[in-house]
């Protein structure tokens, strides 16, 4: 069974920061995306930061400057640096990856990220 599992969410001061992680286990081939969404309360979902198969990524304009995504194959392991937090950043922050071959798509259960002084 493939599982997606976020972690590294928790509260931080305005101005710090974090680093999440998503962590694949199971069977998973021919993977085409890996990204990171997140949702406040009363908002829609969006894409936060995503990674295609090249390699190439591609950040929310309100996050360019302040996150990097990087992926390490080795541990099917991606990850999320966040610097600079706001308060605009508090949300719950899910991974997502989709694969092509068989086609298949996995979201982690969410992070919750709280950005407050």
């Amino acid at each position: 069974q493939v599982q997606v599992v976020e972690s590294g969410g928790g509260l931080v001061q305005p101005g710090g920061s974090l680093r999440l992680s998503c962590a694949a286990s199971g069977s998973i081939f021919g993977v085409i995306f890996m990204g990171w969404f997140r949702q406040a309360p009363g908002k829609q979902r969006e894409l936060v930061a995503g990674i295609i198969g090249s390699g190439v990524t591609n950040l929310l304009d309100s996050v360019k400057g302040r996150f990097t995504l990087s992926r390490d194959n080795a541990k099917n392991t991606m990850y999320l640096q966040m610097n600079s937090l706001r308060s605009e950043d508090t949300a719950v922050y899910y991974c997502k990856i989709v694969c092509g071959h068989p086609p298949a798509e996995y979201w982690g259960q969410g992070t919750q990220v709280t950005v407050s002084s």
